[in-house]
């Protein structure tokens, strides 16, 4: 925790500041160990104080680590707290409240609105954190057996989730709250598959369907994130030509990372394949993300960015072929970042039918 503080401070001081604030839970998470209803408060000495109302103190005490805890009313008794402590400093916060934004900028002449020092930080994972990525990718892997065999013709993508999210829950893995999705999970067989980010319906699988199962849960904190898949029996000529693009595809974007590569250059050794066997048009996302906290962070694995990869940076590779009223094809394995790249996921990537 205390390098996690010393870096959080490095980059607030690239962009002139010496107090760190957070407002959001991720970033609560990383720089205290708890996880609630609170404000985090980081000094440049190194000093952590929580300040959380009354019904959050008790667990802030018992989670966070190396830290003060103050107790405050809700509303505006954390703001008057806050307000209190960090009138002299150079602040940065992660605020996304505008009423709040501006009660703070009346008070607090040097604050500043941005995210970067915290997800600049949080691009580089620790050992403990990628201890735990591990971990639940191997749930995951574990999870992907147990559709092997479960998924079965006339089940609705609705009930395979209720198995799967069973497990997960036994394992203590839990839902992310990804917003751009109603489901815990992407459950799509058939032409739900063309669609990236289905909702998991009522739709009863088929023969020859493809189902796209994209597993992103989060255990102790920290997301993985991959996808398989599955044939129903036997698919169309178009589809396992498909299928074997993608395959290969993910295959040399797996290989493409590395340190110092930039991470245009991962989408464009998936991107580039998959348009010279003439499916560009239906690869319609970039290749990969960032994973820890959230579900989508820093770097973007995009035609769009230069960053530069860096070691125990943990991101997604995760091409795909989408074709509209017909089927879609996903292979997408979460990993770390060195000079050869960690894939944290085992199981198969070959074509199963089921």
């Amino acid at each position: 925790m205390r390098q996690r503080r010393k870096n959080l401070l490095k980059h607030a001081q690239k962009i002139g500041c010496n107090t760190l604030v957070t407002f959001e839970p991720e970033n609560l998470f990383y720089m205290t160990g708890f996880w609630g209803e609170a404000i985090g408060l980081l000094e440049k000495n190194g000093k952590t104080t929580i300040i959380a109302p009354e019904l959050e103190v008790g667990r802030a005490r018992d989670e966070s680590v190396d830290c003060s805890v103050i107790t405050a009313e809700r509303g505006t008794g954390l703001i008057s707290s806050l307000i209190g402590k960090i009138k002299k400093n150079q602040v940065c916060t992660d605020c996304q409240n505008y009423s709040i934004m501006m009660a703070l900028k009346k008070s607090v002449p040097k604050i500043k609105s941005s995210t970067e020092p915290f997800y600049n930080s949080r691009m580089i994972k620790d050992e403990k954190e990628i201890k735990i990525i591990k971990k639940a990718s191997k749930i995951i892997d574990e999870m992907f057996e147990l559709c092997v065999k479960k998924i079965k013709v006339g089940q609705k993508e609705s009930e395979l989730q209720t198995i799967l999210m069973k497990y997960a829950l036994e394992q203590e893995m839990f839902d992310t709250g990804y917003k751009s999705t109603l489901n815990p999970l992407i459950i799509a067989g058939g032409p739900n598959g063309a669609l990236p980010h289905a909702q998991v319906s009522q739709r009863k699988f088929k023969k020859g369907d493809l189902v796209v199962t994209d597993l992103t849960l989060r255990y102790k904190g920290y997301v993985s994130d991959s996808t398989r898949t599955f044939a129903l029996g036997k698919i169309s000529t178009q589809a396992n030509e498909a299928y074997d693009v993608v395959k290969e595809s993910q295959k040399l974007g797996l290989k493409a990372v590395k340190q110092n590569v930039i991470c245009k250059d991962v989408d464009l050794a998936c991107r580039k394949y998959i348009d010279e066997k003439n499916f560009g048009k239906y690869f319609i996302h970039s290749t990969g993300h960032g994973i820890g906290l959230e579900v989508h962070e820093l770097p973007n694995i995009s035609i769009k960015s230069n960053i530069q990869l860096k070691e125990n940076m943990a991101i997604t590779v995760e091409p795909g072929i989408y074709i509209e009223n017909k089927f879609g094809i996903r292979i997408e394995d979460s990993l770390i970042v060195k000079d050869r790249a960690i894939i944290m996921h085992k199981f198969t990537k070959d074509l199963l039918t089921i």
